[in-house]
């Protein structure tokens, strides 16, 4: 389980990113799982959607304490950080003397007692600050903010105006006021803090296996560049939070998210899938070309762009006009497929390496006993089997080896980014769709 966030899980020119989805990733591929990411409205129910075996671990930065140590388990630590108070800073500030910008700005908890802190209630903020009002003597009132919000949201809410004060880790109150020079976030309010992910009570042996991973983690360069990524690379964040294309800011996934609407209508597919297959082919780029002479947003061969009469495969409305026409024409030659999901994977198979391939990855279904009107574990697998000379060199085999590997990437690829997709980018036409992803 994970939250949208500005730095653990988000969107951002089509590509899904964040520290914790990517440290998610590796994890998967390490310990040979298949990951499936499950997305929180609701930070407060967490805890209980873990323990209700839903999910198998909470991939968020929790602060580990004794209290939650009651409810779950934690892992060992990724990362260590403080608490730091969240505070706005004068309109005018630049305009101000250091003294007198002083007199309207907290540089003591102290000076917190009588004032008010917005925080979620079951956030660790909120168990620092009873103990900071014990520990002073004084009482610091508390305003409880709606448990939906995420801590990157509340810290927006702060230079905004719309709150006072409010409680975060230091690495994410620092990134986060990379954008908002208006914002003061050095005044600690804690000392250093172990960051961890959640696990259920009884899942002692993954959380074994997921402690001898994160140790492991830790000793190496490339987990500092994902964390220096995703907490420290000021500029990276400032540009891509200043972005339409951020998903966090925006409804949108490219600059070309109008075209994709509008040729993916004589296709009846979700805009969202095709938007995938954009990104799998050319991460949205116009003058992307590969190694095998394809162009364009859709990648289109030299040859197929002639025979549907595409004039200049970089101009991105030529390229999605033909791309989507030899979509459909594919589509419409898989009349025995009944099961419309499947046959969009077939028809996927089909542009990324041939119609010819995929019946004949067919007829080897058949052959094995499979079903050759079914992909998964069917005719992806007959892929697969493709690549060896006593399958392709079979006397029903018409048109011999093809690397089987790369179709069936590219089908789980497409439906997994489009699953992402439907994630983060609403669709009035959502009640419409006839499949969704699995």
């Amino acid at each position: 389980m994970v939250v949208y966030s500005s730095t653990s899980y988000f969107l951002y020119k089509g590509q899904p990113m964040g520290f914790e989805y990517k440290m998610l990733q590796r994890l998967a591929k390490d310990l040979n799982l298949k990951l499936e990411i499950k997305v929180s409205d609701d930070l407060d129910s967490q805890f209980e959607v873990l323990n209700s075996g839903e999910v198998d671990i909470i991939a968020h930065g929790m602060t580990i304490t004794n209290q939650r140590k009651w409810e779950v388990d934690f892992t060992d630590y990724l990362y260590l950080t403080k608490q730091v108070l969240v505070q706005k800073k004068l309109d005018n500030f630049r305009k101000l003397s250091w003294s007198t910008l002083q007199k309207h700005l907290i540089d003591d908890p102290l000076d917190l007692i009588g004032d008010t802190v917005s925080i979620r209630k079951n956030s660790s903020y909120y168990e620092r600050i009873v103990s900071l009002s014990n520990e002073m003597g004084g009482e610091i009132h508390i305003n409880y903010l709606d448990s939906k919000l995420s801590t990157g949201e509340i810290i927006d809410m702060v230079a905004e105006g719309k709150i006072k004060y409010t409680i975060a880790d230091e690495n994410l109150a620092r990134i986060n006021a990379a954008s908002n020079p208006i914002l003061k976030v050095d005044v600690p309010i804690s000392f250093s803090q172990r960051i961890a992910w959640v696990t259920g009570k009884k899942s002692v042996k993954f959380k074994e296996e997921v402690n001898k991973w994160i140790r492991k983690q830790r000793k190496k360069t490339s987990y500092f560049v994902i964390y220096n990524k995703y907490f420290k690379n000021k500029r990276f964040y400032r540009r891509r939070v200043k972005s339409d294309y951020y998903s966090l800011n925006n409804n949108q996934i490219s600059q070309y998210d109008d075209l994709i609407k509008r040729f993916t209508k004589k296709l009846g597919w979700d805009w969202r899938l095709l938007a995938a297959q954009v990104y799998q082919e050319s991460k949205f780029d116009p003058s992307a070309e590969s190694w095998a002479g394809a162009r364009g947003l859709m990648q289109v061969m030299p040859t197929t762009a002639k025979e549907l009469g595409i004039k200049d495969v970089s101009d991105p409305i030529e390229s999605l006009r033909g791309g989507t026409t030899y979509l459909n024409i594919l589509y419409n030659r898989f009349e025995d497929i009944e099961d419309d999901e499947t046959r969009i994977k077939f028809t996927l198979a089909s542009f990324n390496c041939g119609y010819e391939h995929v019946r004949d990855a067919q007829r080897l279904a058949d052959f094995n006993n499979l079903d050759p009107t079914v992909w998964e574990n069917n005719v992806a697998e007959m892929f697969l089997e493709l690549r060896f000379p006593k399958n392709y060199n079979r006397d029903f085999i018409k048109y011999g080896y093809v690397r089987g590997t790369e179709p069936v990437n590219y089908v789980r690829q497409i439906f997994e980014r489009y699953h992402q997709y439907k994630q983060f980018i609403t669709d009035e036409e959502d009640d419409k769709l006839q499949f969704t992803s699995k």
